[in-house]
């Protein structure tokens, strides 16, 4: 095993066995459940999903996108459970590691802070191959392009959807789309903007195809 394998798999078992929200909380309360980090990573992929937080049926399973969200999420990328599955090609890294609980209204809390200041950019640093990066979701959306795009207006979910040619032309390396999360919650979004669906997911499907090949 090179030195380079060894710490990526050092740093994939620290973050598996990370308990700072519960035991030693930055930002509000503890975490009020045992921590089960949530992650699929490999050096080798080339895609990489980064989504929100594990709700509670990815938590309690340990499979990421083990939900109605991730059927369509898998619809929309027109990509086969098991290459979706495949680690050695495809991440899925959310920025928050642990389902982070529920609001009073039964919702979930957003993603808990410390993950992505404690792990994020060690992690990707060790992720050298990645062509094309999905950002599901408003919290993925800001952390990536505040760093991937230095002085990019803020915008909201739907105005940074609507930018992906803007983000293609600027980062032509590495493929960039920001999508809504593929809740069925946001039916209704998806009702009003129907030009993700007919613009966004053809050139997106395109690109995983180039990626898985």
């Amino acid at each position: 095993m090179t030195k380079n394998k060894k710490n990526f798999e050092a740093l994939l078992a620290s973050i598996r066995a990370c308990r700072v929200c519960r035991d030693q909380p930055r930002y509000g309360g503890p975490l009020p459940h045992e921590p089960r980090p949530v992650i699929q990573v490999s050096e080798t992929a080339r895609i990489c999903i980064a989504s929100q937080a594990p709700g509670a049926r990815v938590h309690a399973s340990g499979r990421p996108f083990n939900d109605r969200s991730g059927v369509r999420l898998r619809q929309w990328l027109d990509i086969e459970e098991g290459d979706f599955y495949d680690a050695s090609r495809v991440a899925i890294v959310p920025m928050g590691f642990c389902f982070p609980g529920n609001k009073h209204d039964g919702s979930d809390l957003p993603p808990r802070r410390e993950c992505a200041e404690i792990w994020r950019e060690q992690l990707f640093a060790q992720l050298p191959n990645l062509t094309l990066l999905l950002l599901i979701g408003g919290y993925a959306q800001r952390w990536h392009l505040e760093r991937l795009v230095p002085g990019l207006p803020k915008r909201d979910v739907t105005e940074t959807v609507r930018s992906w040619r803007e983000l293609r032309r600027t980062l032509p390396a590495l493929h960039v789309f920001p999508l809504p999360h593929p809740s069925w919650h946001n039916q209704n979004w998806l009702k009003r903007n129907p030009w993700f669906e007919a613009e966004v997911l053809p050139v997106l499907r395109a690109d995983v195809r180039n990626a898985l090949a």
